[in-house]
């Protein structure tokens, strides 16, 4: 089964509680997803997986700096959803929990399908003044995207194909909450 990928943003933007166009908001979320199809399909990742994980990962932060526990509300949430607009087995839905429980806790070995959500929010650092270490990151894919993904990053890059996927204009991306 396919997934409504804007009806789980409206769903997640329900109760998301900081700005769409802040530092880990929407914008952010569709640049980690196209650093994470990218390194997905060069290291055997699950896309689909990936794309989940660029969603849920930030999408229950309670602020903009230090967050303890927010990847684990994250995967709560992706939980919470299963079965309605969530469908993965559970083999896969673990490696989705995983995935976002511990993307800031710097692990760089694991499933190829972790390694892609990994780097692809590492690749996105920059939007708040970090360059990725790459020894830090944990593909060779990433390591080769890192100065495409770092200029994307510093710039705020507005990925719109990514956002119209989602139902989403780059205004939309800017306001305060979205309907």
């Amino acid at each position: 089964m396919t997934h409504d990928h804007a009806l789980i943003l409206r769903e997640i933007l329900r109760g998301y509680a900081l700005p769409l166009h802040g530092d880990h908001g929407v914008v952010h979320w569709a640049r980690v997803l196209e650093n994470g199809v990218r390194v997905a399909a060069a290291n055997g990742g699950d896309a689909d997986v990936v794309r989940l994980f660029a969603l849920f990962h930030d999408a229950r932060r309670v602020n903009e700096d230090v967050d303890p526990g927010h990847g684990v509300r994250g995967g709560d949430l992706a939980r919470a959803l299963r079965g309605t607009l969530v469908h993965l087995d559970d083999a896969r839905f673990d490696v989705l929990y995983e995935a976002c429980a511990l993307h800031t806790d710097g692990h760089t070995t694991g499933d190829p399908t972790l390694l892609a959500c990994w780097d692809a929010d590492r690749l996105d650092l920059g939007r708040v003044g970090i360059v990725p270490n790459p020894e830090l990151l944990c593909t060779d894919m990433a390591r080769e995207l890192l100065p495409w993904a770092h200029n994307r990053a510093v710039a705020a890059h507005v990925p719109t194909e990514v956002l119209a996927s989602w139902g989403m204009t780059p205004a939309d991306s800017v306001r305060r909450r979205w309907a």
